[in-house]
């Protein structure tokens, strides 16, 4: 379904502004020999030893720390019963926020709050905008669904303002998002770190935000395909913008385990709430429903804590290994040019070189690539049912990249496709 642009001055506004250039590329990294961490990954990998699974972007393989940690949580639940929320809350929760802290550059862990799913943040953001009139939002064509699907169904009622500025041209993007902030005047931007059905990453968020922040304004970065598959400071940014992550897809602790950082004063009160917010020091200063000062603002109600027991391990044996997002980056960059290289020789189906919706000549980009071809969906069913799980948006095919990954299961998918493609 196309956005529904209102009123139509700002889609006349939006759809103009596609002709200024912002080079958002970073400096490639030095590309290392790929890691070979498949022993960690036993469990998953040994469970379908035939399955070649290159859709890291979409759900990434778990280490064998995260079945451990899935363990303790429920013999700490048996252990504890009513009390095993001190423990997730105080000791858990504090230990996982505080490596996202580290790996974020973020000075505070305290401004972190956890949530099963970003939707449930997205939600609460939009509760934060104004309610005299209709909310202003800008964004992407290319966001997820958890914020399109959301945004367009408002915008159907008539109940928020939504521009969607193109998200392609890549490099004109950031000019892009920043003219029509000026237009628009929004009361919410959100955009993603790396659009997820590119691969395309905004590398300079802190120029992103200073040209796009306001007073009063909410900012959203969605982080998802960002967040440990990218290096991300964001200490420039953290007390102007919201940054949502999680750890289904590089964090490899699977689904429930997401987060979101909330700057400092900025939306001290969303209007949806759950009694989780009324943790720690609360606010006593006027009447009505008091909020802690912290992240914790934005939390919701109750939630199975397992996936932060998961999102806990997973974290400590990054550390122990030394593996941080510009490591895992790396890692993936390698694989995915040796799986090009291999294309360029023999191309099959939809992976040539032509047809990358973000080139390997540009830097800016996150672990998967993405193929446009016509027939994308029936190439995605064809290499299913050849073991070779990737996932396809439309016309384009994604691989994905992950620490899971070894140059010899690269090898293998290029020696798969090539028999796929001779069989005809």
């Amino acid at each position: 379904m196309s956005v529904n642009w209102i009123p139509l001055a700002v889609s006349e506004t939006c759809s103009k502004l596609n002709t200024s250039s912002v080079n958002d590329a970073m400096i490639t990294p030095a590309r290392p020999v790929p890691l070979d961490l498949s022993a960690a990954f036993a469990r998953f990998r040994n469970a379908d030893p035939k399955r070649l699974h290159f859709a890291a972007h979409s759900h990434h393989f778990w280490p064998d720390v995260a079945r451990d940690a899935h363990i303790k949580a429920w013999d700490d639940a048996a252990r504890l019963a009513d009390d095993k929320w001190i423990n997730v809350l105080d000791t858990v929760w504090r230990e996982v926020s505080a490596a996202i802290a580290r790996h974020l550059g973020l000075a505070d862990p305290a401004t972190l709050v956890p949530a099963p799913n970003t939707h449930e943040f997205v939600s609460r953001l939009l509760s934060c905008c104004p309610t005299e009139r209709s909310p202003r939002i800008l964004t992407t064509d290319g966001e997820f669904h958890s914020f399109r699907r959301q945004s367009e169904r408002l915008a159907e009622e008539g109940l928020i303002v939504l521009c969607a500025v193109p998200a392609e041209p890549f490099a004109m993007l950031a000019d892009r998002l920043t003219a029509a902030a000026r237009e628009l005047a929004p009361d919410l931007v959100y955009v993603s770190q790396v659009l997820f059905s590119s691969g395309f990453a905004l590398a300079d968020l802190s120029e992103l935000v200073a040209n796009l922040a306001a007073p009063g304004r909410l900012i959203v970065i969605d982080g998802y395909h960002g967040f440990l598959a990218r290096h991300t400071d964001l200490a420039a940014i953290a007390d102007r913008a919201f940054y949502i992550a999680g750890g289904y897809k590089y964090a490899m602790a699977g689904e429930g385990a997401c987060f979101m950082h909330c700057p400092p004063n900025i939306a001290p009160r969303p209007r949806n709430t759950g009694w989780f917010a009324s943790f720690g020091n609360l606010s006593t200063s006027g009447k009505g429903v008091s909020y802690p000062a912290d992240g914790w603002r934005f939390a919701g109600a109750t939630f199975d804590p397992t996936a932060l027991y998961r999102l806990r391990a997973v974290l400590e044996w990054l550390a122990a290994e030394g593996i941080d997002a510009a490591v895992a980056h790396a890692h993936a960059v390698a694989l995915q040019a040796q799986f090009m290289t291999a294309m360029a020789n023999h191309v099959v189906g939809p992976f040539a070189t032509e047809r990358l919706v973000v080139p390997l000549s540009e830097p800016a980009r996150g672990n998967f690539l993405a193929f446009e071809h016509p027939e994308a969906t029936q190439w995605y069913r064809r290499l299913h049912a050849a073991g070779i799980v990737t996932d396809v948006r439309g016309t384009r095919l994604r691989l994905g990249f992950g620490l899971y990954h070894t140059s010899r299961d690269v090898e293998r998918l290029v020696g798969r496709l090539r028999r796929l493609a001779s069989a005809g």
